[in-house]
């Protein structure tokens, strides 16, 4: 499952108690050791919350997965933040990519996602495609980081099992590449039914003759949305994230450059808010479609009603914008974080409405 889908998930479970624990990690050795100690504390302090608020008959389930949670995360996979929830039905964990603000300990009637929305809207999930006649390769990325090489649905592919054995047909070129698109076509086909479970775009590593023959073959072309040259002196997964990444970030760029040009026509047509008031009721309604952010801006509230607030100095109190673009991302809207500053023509903070 996709993090946007699961974080869906959990905003919308509704369990009594609700635990959320959320702390800063790190990404090496032995940086990693403060990491494991730090959790044990956390998962105590939730532990001891909990028992000070509850009849233990009614949340042994939820002691479990404490207990068991703290068990099954690998420190060494840590990534930059970690975000746990946990009840009596339910135990998940999240690697992010950015820093949450506090580590802490939350204890409700709910999930508080609030921690990692705003590291969430930051964050890209895709996969990349090794792809040679020697092998094939799927992994699983987040922005910078490989998080797990895909082991189903036939990957990894071994070599091409296609091939001429009559000796008089082996100098026929055509004849290798129809073998060469068989072999391309099943991994599409694996790839294509990987799409469909996990909805995340897929860049291509290849020789430009390979990823040529793919899109011949290709049942959802459009799904492969960038393409960069293998090297194969340096084809480690280091090599490989690196790779994909700077090639994410070159569409990510192009991506959020024709949003503010589309944001500025639309300005015209009366879809374009820029007051955080009417942005919040629009995005609450389900109007918004496009929300673009100026990476250096926040804005904490105090909630003075269900849509209304007040804006406050303390950086401890919610960030409005976290939760403009939740409400859009949690309704298919697009959420861009940008350092282009383009957008400050119209504000630090941008949404263009799909109706006025």
């Amino acid at each position: 499952m996709a993090t946007k889908d699961k974080i869906l998930q959990l905003a919308n479970e509704r369990n009594n108690p609700s635990v959320t624990i959320s702390m800063n990690t790190h990404r090496v050795h032995p940086d990693t050791t403060k990491d494991s100690i730090q959790l044990k504390n956390l998962l105590a302090e939730a532990e001891k919350q909990v028992l000070d608020k509850y009849e233990r008959s009614t949340i042994e389930p939820l002691l479990a997965n404490i207990v068991n949670v703290g068990k099954e995360i690998d420190v060494r996979l840590n990534l930059d933040s970690l975000h746990i929830f946990l009840s009596n039905n339910n135990k998940e964990y999240i690697r992010l990519t950015w820093p949450t603000y506090a580590d802490r300990v939350i204890v409700g009637d709910k999930f508080d996602i609030r921690s990692v929305i705003k590291s969430f809207s930051r964050v890209e999930e895709y996969f990349i495609l090794v792809l040679s006649q020697g092998g094939v390769h799927l992994y699983e990325a987040m922005n910078d980081t490989i998080t797990q090489e895909i082991h189903r649905d036939n990957f990894p592919f071994t070599e091409n099992p296609y091939y001429v054995t009559n000796l008089d047909l082996k100098s026929d070129p055509d004849l290798q590449d129809d073998m060469i698109r068989k072999f391309f076509r099943e991994v599409d086909q694996s790839v294509v039914k990987i799409f469909n479970e996990e909805g995340l775009n897929v860049l291509v590593i290849s020789t430009a003759a390979n990823y040529s023959f793919l899109q011949q073959v290709a049942s959802k072309p459009e799904i492969y949305v960038g393409h960069s040259l293998i090297n194969y002196n340096n084809a480690s997964e280091h090599d490989i994230i690196r790779q994909g990444w700077e090639l994410f970030k070159d569409i990510q760029f192009k991506n959020r450059t024709k949003a503010i040009v589309d944001m500025n026509e639309s300005v015209s047509e009366g879809l374009v808010i820029t007051d955080l008031q009417e942005m919040y009721r629009a995005v609450v309604g389900g109007r918004g479609d496009v929300l673009i952010i100026h990476e250096d801006f926040s804005q904490p509230v105090k909630m003075t009603g269900e849509k209304t607030f007040e804006f406050v100095d303390d950086p401890t109190m919610p960030d409005i914008t976290s939760a403009i673009a939740w409400e859009v991302l949690s309704k298919n809207g697009r959420v861009f974080f940008t350092n282009q500053d383009d957008i400050k023509e119209l504000g630090p903070i941008v949404l263009k409405t799909r109706y006025k």
